[in-house]
């Protein structure tokens, strides 16, 4: 990576340094409890030292770094069945809304095909990550439970997407492939399609996340 040129935003940088940062932890390149020091990281990404600092920050949210006052950030032991407990719960929450738009939808599933196209045709991880997690955030506005898409989001669905893209490294073409069941079933205005299909969706990249086989073609 080199230094930030004109036109690169700082959140955009930000973005980038993260992506960085959580392959390096997934695939252990860096180990459990192994320091990530500012400076370091920083000269060796040309960056400055601000997104690796915010970036570092996000990652503590997500419960894979730890840090504390005069000693700096470390990457913190994340067990799979930790990593595992928020699929469950947000496939019941897609279930959930995706019954209530097949309803309030009326049909129109425009907005989504539109995502799911643009998956298709992503040109990194972090553009299909951006139109994967706008999909489903589609859907549960269109829930119309201000609740519900306040839970959803609480679940940090976009970093989580992003640690499930890196992961396991699915085709882009294969990930949009997997969303047109779902927008099938809202077409029809199927609420029990629909809820069945994002259910099945989220878990299959559950299993997929984890190394299982796939259920669905």
């Amino acid at each position: 990576m080199t230094t930030q040129p004109p036109g690169v935003s700082r959140t955009v940088l930000r973005e980038q340094v993260k992506q960085v940062l959580l392959e390096r932890i997934l695939s252990r390149h860096y180990a459990p409890g192994e320091r990530l020091v500012e400076t370091r990281i920083a000269q060796e990404l040309g960056t400055s030292q601000a997104p690796v600092r915010e970036a570092l920050r996000e990652l503590e949210l997500l419960r894979f770094v730890e840090s504390a006052p005069f000693r700096g950030a470390w990457v913190r032991e994340v067990s799979d069945q930790e990593l595992a407990e928020v699929y469950p719960i947000r496939a019941a929450l897609e279930d959930v809304a995706a019954r209530a738009a097949a309803h309030r939808m009326g049909g129109d599933v425009g907005a989504l095909e539109r995502e799911v196209t643009a998956m298709a045709r992503a040109t990194d991880v972090a553009d299909q990550v951006e139109h994967d997690v706008r999909f489903h955030q589609l859907i549960v506005e269109a829930s119309g439970n201000a609740r519900l898409l306040e839970l959803w989001g609480s679940l940090q669905v976009e970093a989580r997407t992003m640690i499930t893209a890196l992961r396991t490294r699915i085709d882009r073409k294969e990930v949009a492939a997997l969303h047109e069941p779902i927008v099938e079933a809202l077409r029809r205005q199927d609420p029990d399609g629909a809820g069945r299909e994002i259910r099945a969706h989220v878990e299959e990249f559950g299993r997929r996340f984890f190394g299982e086989p796939a259920e669905r073609a």
